[in-house]
């Protein structure tokens, strides 16, 4: 699962009101165009839309921004008054919110379908490292095996009680990270607020990315994969329409030199999985491309052409010798 990301990603939207993409060309270009900028997610933010209203497409900027304030409110680990804060502290969460109840169910069928490889109860292990790695003079080969296998003991998403009237751990010294789906899912619920303000063509990046429709051109909107590689090399483009992609690699944090030890742990082993350098995964929703592009950085090549037809999804993955695998939905 990832850990809290020091890179600073670029969220950006792009979106288009309703009726404009029938008048693409000359039409569409003299749409008075509204640009915002600013932090979500402890990212830098842009939102870019095309209304022909500007006082409209400025109240539009502004319910986003206060609906990615509201969910980070439950889905942060790092605001003291957050939901999934008070959870991890007190162990349980009376009164949960109704979206916590609704992201930890569906985390419980990524687990469920992964064999565990998704578990957002992995945050004890997270913690360990991070501990492991702070101290003066950390043993670069990481924690011992001893304290890996006590902490993984905290580790099984069994362990966690889903229900409307609380949230709580059956075990002591358990905790919770998000940070593998909780991206995808406000992406997904931002995506789902534009197109009710009757936004057709809607790119959404608020950590994961989220296209409905296309490109008001005609054509899909093109996404840049992350590349893990010299920046000389070009970055692979996809094609993206009516779909979300999302994208998971060990080198977005190091805990060590050389990606041995990195943000991504293996909730079944306690160690950062070394088969991918990459995943990304094409899915119909951001919350479940988020999940899987996680969850598959554990997996071998058979499981994620499993995963990838269970969930009708795309799965684009980079080994560590620069060779790509595909695995195509169905």
């Amino acid at each position: 699962m990832t850990a809290s990301l020091t890179r600073r990603r670029f969220i950006t939207v792009s979106a288009v009101a309703l009726g404009l993409c029938l008048t693409a060309g000359a039409g569409y270009a003299r749409t008075p165009v509204r640009r915002w900028r600013g932090v979500a997610l402890g990212a830098d933010a842009a939102l870019t839309l095309r209304h022909p209203d500007p006082a409209r497409a400025d109240a539009i900027i502004g319910a986003c921004m206060a609906e990615v304030r509201r969910l980070e409110k439950i889905f942060s680990l790092y605001r003291p008054d957050s939901a999934l804060v008070r959870l991890n502290r007190d162990g349980r969460l009376p009164a949960p919110p109704l979206e916590l109840v609704d992201l930890l169910g569906r985390a419980h069928g990524y687990a469920e379908a992964t064999g565990g490889a998704f578990d957002v109860t992995v945050q004890p292990l997270w913690r360990l490292y991070a501990e492991h790695f702070t101290r003066p003079g950390a043993d670069s080969a990481g924690p011992s095996l001893k304290a890996i296998e006590e902490t993984r003991a905290r580790v099984d998403f069994r362990n966690l009680r889903i229900e409307v009237q609380e949230i709580a751990f059956t075990k002591p010294g358990m905790a919770l990270t998000l940070n593998g789906i909780a991206q995808g899912y406000i992406t997904d619920r931002v995506a789902d607020l534009l197109r009710g303000f009757g936004m057709t063509d809607v790119l959404v990046n608020m950590g994961e990315t989220r296209a409905l429709g296309g490109h008001p051109d005609g054509r899909p909107w093109r996404v840049g994969l992350e590349n893990p590689g010299s920046e000389k090399t070009p970055l692979p483009r996809i094609d993206l329409r009516d779909a979300a992609i999302a994208t998971s690699g060990g080198y977005g944090f190091v805990f060590t030199p050389g990606c041995r030890h990195h943000h991504i742990l293996d909730p079944r082993t306690g160690v950062s999985p070394a088969r991918w350098r990459r995943v990304s995964v094409i899915a119909a929703d951001a919350t479940t491309a988020d999940a899987l592009s996680t969850a598959s950085m554990m997996l071998t090549g058979d499981q994620v052409a499993s995963l990838s037809t269970v969930y009708d999804a795309e799965t684009i993955a980079l080994d560590h010798r620069g060779k790509e695998a595909v695995f195509t939905r169905g």
